[in-house]
């Protein structure tokens, strides 16, 4: 095993999580969509990874037996976040698949001042929950080796003191070394919030929505850490 190994690309078919790589606990759920949905047949290949950089080859059955070498493949450096203000109906989940996909390493819903959407504790704390499972599955569909830290909802103030933070807003300048964006609310920034001491930066010349806004925060910062 050796770290800076590639990701799974495919060849090895579906690709499907655990956390221990030498326990092989595959949930129920899991075992129904690759035995159900994608017809995973017993000695079909598959790949298993721990959400941790850790993948292997395996054939498929009750217990999958591997059948390659096991791969570790290293954390994205450096490590790249996008904040984003609550959003209605399932754009959080949709905004959450597509910065997994991506590779964002850190995904946090905050309140802003105009955010329409607020969440009680409760509903705060179940959607946090739904927010990581959707993350967990893009990782397995993207076949990525990392699964990323969705955080629970917090406020502007507190993503706003994040290391290498910038908001993003139309009068700002392009992105040049943050490495995490907020992306305000459809209501835009109140007048305190863009008073704050840390950059802001330009993702488009055209008013973008709310979700298209954090997914393209998440293109900024993929390439911008390939260069």
């Amino acid at each position: 095993m050796s770290a800076g190994d590639p990701l799974p690309d495919g060849s090895h078919g579906p690709h499907v999580l655990v956390d221990d790589l030498d326990a092989l606990d595959v949930c129920a759920d899991d075992r129904h969509h690759l035995d159900r949905v994608l017809r995973v047949r017993a000695g079909d290949p598959v790949t298993i990874g721990d959400g941790r950089g850790g993948w292997q080859p395996f054939h498929w059955g009750p217990m999958p037996t591997p059948v390659g070498e096991r791969c570790q493949v290293a954390a994205p450096a450096p490590r790249v976040g996008v904040a984003f203000a609550l959003i209605k109906g399932g754009r959080p989940e949709l905004v959450v698949q597509k910065l997994t996909e991506l590779g964002v390493d850190d995904i946090r819903p905050f309140v802003a001042a105009r955010s329409v959407v607020r969440w009680d504790t409760e509903k705060a704390a179940r959607n946090a929950e739904r927010l990581s499972r959707v993350a967990r599955e893009a990782v397995m569909q993207c076949r990525r080796a990392w699964v990323p830290t969705v955080h629970d909802i917090t406020d502007f103030a507190e993503v706003a003191e994040l290391h290498g933070a910038a908001m993003a807003d139309m009068g700002g300048a392009p992105v040049n070394g943050q490495t995490t964006l907020l992306i305000g609310p459809e209501g835009g920034w109140d007048d305190n919030e863009r008073n704050a001491s840390i950059p802001r930066i330009r993702l488009s010349d055209a008013v973008l929505r709310a979700e298209t806004a954090a997914i393209c925060a998440g293109v900024v910062l993929a390439v911008g850490r390939m260069n």
